[in-house]
């Protein structure tokens, strides 16, 4: 393996990590404030469909992203509600809000563009296309040099591949993904805000007592985590694929909650973790059949190892990572 190809899979790994990492960020908000969201996987999918609907009805991918992220509010106001103010539990609302998205974006779909659940095939300004940064070897140099870019890649020095192949030619929210995790520590760990929010998750009682509103702090925490899932559908409709499939975001929800709880609830930790669950999504794609001797690898297991990984976290870090004290239970005030 060169150097190349291994700068290669990392960039696959960048791209692929970046919806589980916003998804997996937005799970931290809401649960640093007590409230579980197993839901993310149906806000991620309806931001999915709804951006990518309304880019390719509009031609114009900011459109759908507003779009996305409106859809994916909507979903977690709905859980707000449930859980919040009419205390329900949890879990179940979670559970509810991903039926409700599966079949909703089905149906939905099928309704307004008749192609068996799926959206028009997205071209042109209804995707988010790769920035190429400052001298970076982009599609600009190829078509001077009349040469495809892989090739003037392949043939740049080391540190020119590192930068053209793996820092240079993402989408405005892959950086926007990355930029997300150190204002994720500031807001939590250096804010009056941050403050405050993880007090809620480990003793609304005192906060209350404090004169802070629980109930406030909660719908903020529930609503930024209704956007940040809303951009990572978006990204998987707009930027990471070019429209919207069924169930297109197979479980990457539920992988983002298996990465927070290997993070222990930290924005730094989240990072490493998801970009290890991309890692393996990255090798899969990239290496179909891996062959071990006489022993050959089959493709199905590759496929399958990003899940597998998030069975054993849960199964192992469930117990030694300690979630906010009054996560799942909704407060009361007392009287």
């Amino acid at each position: 393996m060169d150097l190349l190809t291994v700068f290669q899979i990392l960039d696959s790994t960048v791209r692929l990590a970046t919806p589980l990492l916003l998804a997996c960020l937005a799970g931290l908000f809401s649960e640093r404030s007590g409230i579980f969201d197993i839901g993310l996987e149906g806000k991620m999918l309806a931001a999915a469909f709804m951006s990518a609907a309304i880019a390719a009805v509009t031609g114009s991918v900011w459109l759908g992203l507003l779009a996305g992220t409106g859809a994916s509010l909507l979903m977690a106001g709905i859980h707000g509600a449930a859980s919040i103010t009419f205390r329900g539990n949890q879990l179940i609302s979670g559970v509810a809000i991903n039926f409700l998205a599966a079949g909703l974006t089905v149906v939905v779909a099928q309704s307004w563009f008749g192609q068996g659940g799926r959206t028009p095939q997205l071209m042109g300004g209804g995707r988010f296309e790769p920035i190429t940064l400052p001298f970076a070897l982009g599609p600009a140099d190829a078509e001077e040099a009349g040469r495809p870019l892989s090739e003037l890649i392949a043939e740049a020095g080391m540190f020119q591949q590192l930068y053209s192949e793996l820092i240079s030619g993402h989408s405005i929210l892959v950086y926007v993904a990355l930029l997300a995790v150190p204002l994720s520590w500031w807001v939590l760990f250096r804010t009056r805000f941050g403050l405050r929010l993880r007090a809620v998750g480990e003793n609304p009682a005192a906060v209350d007592t404090a004169g802070i509103s629980v109930i406030r702090l909660r719908f903020v925490a529930v609503a930024i985590c209704g956007m940040l899932c809303g951009i990572a559908g978006a990204y998987l409709a707009t930027g990471l694929q070019a429209g919207f499939t069924k169930d297109m975001t197979a479980g990457r929800g539920f992988i983002a909650l298996a990465a927070l709880i290997f993070a222990k609830w930290r924005p730094w930790a989240a990072l490493g973790a998801c970009l290890l669950f991309g890692f393996l999504q990255a090798v899969a794609l990239r290496y179909q059949n891996i062959e071990l001797g006489e022993f050959v690898v089959p493709v199905q297991f590759m496929d399958a190892l990003p899940y597998i990984l998030t069975v054993v976290i849960l199964a192992g870090f469930v117990g030694k990572a300690i979630p906010p004290r009054a996560g799942g239970e909704p407060y009361v005030k007392e009287r």
